[in-house]
């Protein structure tokens, strides 16, 4: 990262191996996140005026604006590198600058069971989701493995699919040979030129696709992706944020609802769209990720629902009342 423009003692940090995340909380304040977990660190990159001239500079690197009209950026900087940073006063204690490090490095399935990320019980089915071009999602909180274990899981897709995959910046870092690649683009100082998700999504339909995957489904872009899961493009995946895979119907309801979209509506396209959820969670006092549950999704009297298949833990995997839901033949190519 060095063409990164900040402190070298900052740029060292972040280069160290194993650390996700550095999180500066104000003057003298430094957190760091990784291997070993969150620990403070003894890192003192300047004052408050310092720090807003570090977060304004680094923001402008990246093509974005960061003043008092502006007080909130997300950025993405040279050497897979992502910036949020917020100034006074909508921080009162002095700026806030978080650092997310995003590792290019793709992992296989073997490697994710050899850590523990997936149980080996459960890799045979995750590899029978990908040949039986199922249509999933990957659940999680931020930091809990979702981009790690989708870029896994796209590797498994045979060679001669095509995979059009849309972030609103590049993180997935997959070997599959044949996956294109479409980045959403923000808007300039003047309010021109954006490309959102949405937009993408639209592309993607006329490129030709075998498989569409949205790095991040997180706004009315959902409306664009359950019309493509709908419309022949079996085993097409994404992720989303949620605390579990029972929230995430609510969770694709609330996006609905951006996208102009009532509860029925988004409740009917998700069932006859999505057929599994794969749910990611961080362990607790722990840097480890791991595959906990997957789940069914389908209708109901109550409307759309995720219904447990499979939960795993350290020690065991059980099925659950789902996992029947998961096989029918008419969702499910043998």
């Amino acid at each position: 990262m060095s063409a990164l423009a900040a402190p070298a003692a900052l740029v060292q940090l972040l280069d160290q191996p194993g650390v996700s995340d550095v999180l500066v909380n104000g003057p003298g304040v430094v957190w760091v996140d990784g291997s070993n977990g969150l620990r403070r660190v003894a890192l003192h990159l300047g004052d408050a005026a310092q720090l807003r001239g570090l977060a304004t500079r680094l923001a402008a690197q990246g093509g974005q604006r960061l003043d008092d009209s502006c007080p909130a950026v997300d950025v993405h900087l040279p050497g897979g590198l992502r910036l949020h940073a917020v100034l006074p006063p909508v921080a009162p204690d002095g700026p806030l600058l978080s650092f997310r490090v995003l590792r290019r490095r793709a992992f296989d399935l073997d490697q994710l069971v050899a850590c523990g990320t997936i149980p080996a019980a459960a890799a045979p089915l995750v590899t029978d989701l990908i040949q039986g071009r199922i249509n999933f999602l990957v659940s999680g909180a931020t930091g809990a493995g979702k981009t790690t274990l989708l870029a896994a899981l796209l590797g498994m897709v045979g060679p001669a699919e095509r995979i059009v995959l849309i972030e609103e910046a590049s993180e997935i870092a997959t070997s599959h040979p044949h996956c294109v690649r479409l980045e959403a683009k923000a808007a300039n100082a003047e309010g021109r030129g954006a490309f959102t998700l949405t937009d993408l999504v639209r592309q993607a339909l006329r490129m030709r696709p075998d498989r569409i995957v949205v790095g991040e489904c997180r706004g009315a872009e959902v409306r664009e992706l359950l019309t493509a899961l709908n419309t022949g493009h079996q085993g097409s995946c994404g992720t989303i944020h949620a605390n579990s895979p029972a929230d995430v119907p609510a969770r694709l309801a609330a996006l609905g609802s951006l996208a102009g979209m009532d509860q029925i509506t988004v409740a009917t396209q998700a069932a006859a769209a999505l057929t599994a959820v794969l749910h990611v969670a961080r362990q607790p006092h722990s840097s480890n990720r791991r595959l906990t549950e997957v789940a069914a999704l389908h209708l109901d009297g109550s409307g759309l629902v995720a219904v447990p298949a499979l939960r795993l833990t350290t020690s065991a995997v059980a099925r659950g009342p789902g996992w029947d839901c998961l096989w029918q033949a008419d969702r499910w190519p043998p």
